[in-house]
């Protein structure tokens, strides 16, 4: 392609605290409108913010997860636009001293590693929502959102594809998942993206004129927007037209994007320094102990995964991939020994990210809501091992796990799916079959490895699948020399 496109992302993420950032009010989802909008959120005459300091806390975290600069002292600005939702007239954000400056998301697009740095993840409120659909010729105003805490995460303009956009997006999702500042809920509006996107041809330095889509909660509608836009762009400056700084939207059902009003810059919002707030004063006290109380981070476990466990990247990749999974991966590990913790862990994740995870997807469920506990898929794999059941039966268990609340042994016990090990008892089917395929048998001598194949699997099928598929490739090898 001639063309470039040019990609950064804001990304609205809400903190998961229980009031919102400048009033006691609720931040729940699903209340009737209006029900948890106080005085403050309201903007009635005489009130006065207070900053909520879990919010504080939720964002240095984030400032240590991604290596960025924490500034120990920041200040709230107001940034003054008028929309229907917005009761202040004004937005209290941060603007030329954020709580945290730079920083780095790292991520993998199909085998290559990607670093896109951060110019800034700052503190602000969110506003209102207008209601369209249940009124004719009005909207409604709903005031439960007004005030609750975001922390806008805005990236440098490196990213070159929608493909790396999406993983950029999925690597900060799970992220603030993975360090419980965010719920990552998008379909309840709690992280959503913002694309500036804009293109250039190959080898120009200069960035195009960008245009910005607003408040993406998909990574399916993120990849969709970003293409169009793309497209749309290219099409325009080919046709002789000039790009147009503007705010759009996304029409999923149309699959466009539609100007929403031509974008502003930040004189236009009239920014200056909130005089009802302080500014926020970090200490170092403050600073060391929200970093001494993250969780290891999904980079640190992905290295101990593969240099302890010997665990490869695809397999330490999906593990990692959200703190949940990582969860149920280390709790499943704690009922091997350490004698025999590699092969466990293997196996552990090849049962993850194979059976449990499709089931999983199936039924619209994370591993925090899988009904089959660790420990249970710690004695199935035990019963693989130790050579009790093939890995075919071991499905079968699988299966009869996920759907009722029996045990591994019993169901061994009651579908009589025990692998049959005695030497002499397969010895007696392996006579059988070759007997029964000469030949098959004719091929294997005649140098045809495969035919080898074709007879283990008369075999399995003579048994039902109940032999140990290793003993019947010996027996057979040994009759067959």
């Amino acid at each position: 392609m001639e063309w470039e496109i040019v990609i950064g992302i804001e990304t609205h993420v809400q903190l998961s605290t229980e009031s919102k950032i400048f009033s006691g009010a609720s931040t729940d989802f699903g209340a009737m409108p209006n029900a948890h909008a106080c005085e403050v959120d309201l903007a009635l005459p005489g009130v006065l913010p207070v900053l909520n300091k879990d919010a504080v806390e939720k964002a240095i975290r984030f400032g240590v997860a991604t290596q960025a600069t924490i500034n120990q002292r920041s200040i709230f600005a107001r940034k003054n636009y008028f929309y229907p939702d917005l009761p202040k007239g004004y937005q209290i954000s941060q603007m030329e001293i954020p709580v945290v400056e730079g920083g780095t998301i790292k991520f993998h697009v199909a085998e290559s590693e990607k670093t896109v740095n951060l110019t800034r993840a700052h503190l602000e409120e969110d506003a209102g929502k207008s209601l369209h659909e249940d009124f004719i010729d009005m909207s409604g105003i709903d005031l439960n959102r007004a005030g609750t805490p975001l922390l806008e995460i805005v990236s440098e303009p490196e990213m070159r594809s929608s493909n790396e956009a999406v993983e950029y997006a999925k690597t900060l999702h799970s992220l603030v998942r993975w360090i419980g500042i965010c719920d990552g809920n998008m379909q309840e509006g709690n992280f959503r993206c913002d694309a500036n996107v804009s293109v250039r041809r190959k080898g120009d330095k200069t960035l195009g004129t960008r245009r910005e889509i607003k408040n993406l909660n998909s990574f399916k509608f993120l990849q969709q927007a970003i293409e169009y836009e793309a497209r749309w762009q290219i099409e325009q400056i080919e046709d002789g037209l000039a790009i147009v700084q503007a705010t759009v939207l996304f029409d999923p059902d149309s699959g466009e994007t539609r100007l929403m009003r031509t974008k502003e810059d930040a004189h236009d919002y009239r920014y200056f320094p909130d005089p009802d707030l302080l500014p926020l004063v970090i200490d170092d006290d403050w600073l060391k102990t929200t970093r001494a109380s993250l969780p290891e981070l999904p980079k640190s476990k992905a290295r101990r995964y593969q240099d302890d466990l010997e665990l490869s990247g695809p397999d330490v990749a999906s593990l990692v991939s959200s703190l949940e999974a990582a969860t149920y991966f280390e709790a499943t590990l704690n009922h091997f020994d350490v004698s025999g913790i590699k092969p466990a862990a293997k196996s552990i994740a090849n049962w993850m990210n194979g059976e449990l995870t499709a089931s999983l997807n199936r039924s619209q469920k994370d591993f925090s809501q899988c009904p089959i506990s660790p420990e249970t898929l710690s004695v199935l794999i035990k019963r693989v091992l130790d050579n009790t059941l093939s890995t075919k039966l071991a499905r079968l268990v699988f299966e009869e796990l996920w759907s009722g609340d029996s045990t591994v042994d019993d169901i061994i016990l009651k579908k009589g799916f025990k692998q049959m090990s005695d030497s002499g008892e397969i010895e007696s089917f392996v006579s059988q079959v070759i007997e029964q395929h000469p030949q098959q048998v004719a091929d294997f001598k005649a140098g045809k490895e495969k035919a080898l194949n074709s007879l283990v699997g008369q075999v399995m099928k003579l048994t039902k699948g109940k032999a140990n598929p290793t003993q019947v490739n010996e027996i057979l090898k040994s009759k067959l020399s």
